[in-house]
């Protein structure tokens, strides 16, 4: 048990180095980890560049045949370890996350807590019936398996740095597949050496799992290089496009998980105290870092100006600044650019007629909870993702033209529909033509245990999670028995 241990993370192991079968250097220098909040540095990570992934990508492909071969049971105990050690260390974690992401307290606990449930989730499949019986058309015995990929090369984003990494990871080592990791250059603790630490006193075999932060160049290289079989990507629907391009190149398998531009339905039966209350959670938490954000709400007419006067008055209550005071509701933007892009789309809206009700200003990268009415097709952020604290309102008259305002988006993620009747509300998800829909709950929502993706630039067709998880990280492989090779006519 680890829980008295107050040094777990044990940064001394791991200051300016990477995670390949062990702690150590690579070969394009090290990078300085600082909270976005202060600018304070956090610690040094060693930085990756191709030829770092290519000797990561080299040392798991040679244990990767051992890894397979070890029983379903003995990759679930390590799975579940880690996700003990995870939990059991979260107290010192937290404020890892909290420093280098930019999250307040609670944020930072989800990661803990969702973490440990992937891992979890994984060790479930470790375990799984992995084949079936296939007819036959002769006296052969014909059967199939699931069979890992080999090496899976997995690349994660900074906004859930912990979540978004493990989901992957965990997944694709109980089906017997090793991974390199490339964690956001950005939150390679969170998004990679927290990974490594749980793993490396789970009994994680050496080499299984290689975790080598970098940017652009390495994921290009992870693309390319020949040992790895399978790239697994959350990102941006940019990054994503280019990921896929570069594998598809080479013949890989890619699942994508991408960003979307969210639209929570308020029906006029709905309590505008509740659905105002689902609005601000899904639009500001973590500043609108997330995928999954509320992107547009759409109001029906009628109840559109009670709505919007409530989620002002949220809006203008929400205090913003640094995390480490646990006085805020909102931290810092990830980056400089970060806050000019959402600074141009609201902007934008604002020249082409829309109201700024609330915030549409920052100080340096702590940018205020924003609220923008009379959003139309015509601006900006009616169809970009924001990824800010910034609440978009439309209203409409029908259901027919919620939906069509909904289905009328580049992206396809997640929906959610508020209304007192959850048989209204379910007949309007079932026009929606997007991966996931939350009756009576705003956009944000996530798990293992369910299928998690969206259609066109919200992904590639592929999911991840719950049943997901089998078809991704795994293939098939069908195999024929006869008794004894018998002649054919040539």
């Amino acid at each position: 048990m680890n829980v008295h241990n107050q040094n777990f993370l044990d940064a001394e192991r791991w200051q300016g180095l990477a995670f390949f079968a062990d702690w150590q250097k690579t070969t394009a220098g090290v990078a300085e980890v600082r909270d976005p909040a202060t600018g304070a540095l956090v610690a040094s990570v060693g930085i990756g560049g191709p030829a770092d992934i290519a000797r990561a990508a080299a040392e798991a492909k040679a244990v990767q045949k051992a890894w397979a071969k070890t029983t379903g049971v003995e990759r679930a105990k390590i799975l579940n370890k880690a996700a003990d050690l995870l939990e059991e260390n979260g107290a010192e974690l937290i404020p890892w996350i909290m420093r280098e992401s930019g999250s307040i307290y609670p944020k930072a606990g989800i990661e803990i807590e969702h973490g440990a449930l992937f891992i979890r989730h994984a060790a479930t499949l470790a375990t799984l019936p992995t084949g079936l019986m296939l007819p036959t058309m002769d006296e052969r015995t014909n059967y199939a398996k699931r069979v890992p990929h080999g090496v899976v090369g997995v690349i994660s984003p900074f906004n859930f740095p912990l979540v978004l990494s493990v989901r992957s990871i965990a997944a694709a080592l109980a089906f017997g597949n090793t991974v390199v990791h490339k964690p956001d250059p950005r939150t390679p603790i969170s998004g990679g050496i927290i990974i490594a630490r749980i793993f490396e006193e789970a009994g994680l075999p050496k080499g299984v799992l290689q975790i080598v932060p970098g940017g652009a160049d390495a994921g290009e290289a992870m693309c390319k290089d020949p040992n790895i079989a399978m790239i697994s990507f959350t990102g941006s629907a940019g990054g994503g496009s280019k990921v896929a391009e570069v594998a598809g190149r080479h013949f890989k398998k890619v699942q994508l998980e991408l960003g979307g531009k969210n639209s929570l339905i308020v029906l006029d039966d709905a309590d505008l105290d509740i659905a105002a209350s689902n609005s601000a959670w899904g639009a500001f938490l973590h500043q609108g870092q997330i995928c999954m954000a509320t992107g547009l709400i759409l109001a029906q007419e009628s109840i559109a100006e009670a709505l919007t006067e409530k989620l002002v008055a949220k809006a203008q209550h929400l205090p913003v600044g640094d995390p480490s005071t646990n006085q805020v509701a909102l931290g810092p933007i990830i980056s400089d650019g970060q806050v000019a892009n959402i600074q141009r789309l609201v902007d934008d809206a604002v020249a082409k007629g829309a109201k700024l009700l609330a915030g549409g200003t920052h100080d340096g990268r702590f940018y205020a909870a924003t609220v923008l009415s009379g959003v139309t097709p015509d601006m900006l952020a009616f169809h970009e993702e924001v990824f800010g604290p910034v609440a978009c309102i439309t209203t409409f008259k029908t259901e027919e033209e919620a939906i069509e305002l909904t289905n009328n988006s580049e992206y396809g993620l997640a929906a959610g529909v508020i209304s007192a009747n959850s048989a209204r509300a379910m007949r309007i998800a079932d026009e929606l033509d997007v991966g996931m829909v939350h009756i009576n709950d705003q956009t944000v929502n996530g798990g293992p245990f369910a299928p998690f993706g969206g259609p066109r630039k919200s992904g590639n067709g592929t999911r991840i999670g719950g049943p997901a998880d089998i078809e991704e990280f795994t293939t098939w492989k069908w195999i024929s028995v006869k008794d004894a090779a018998t002649p054919y006519p040539f």
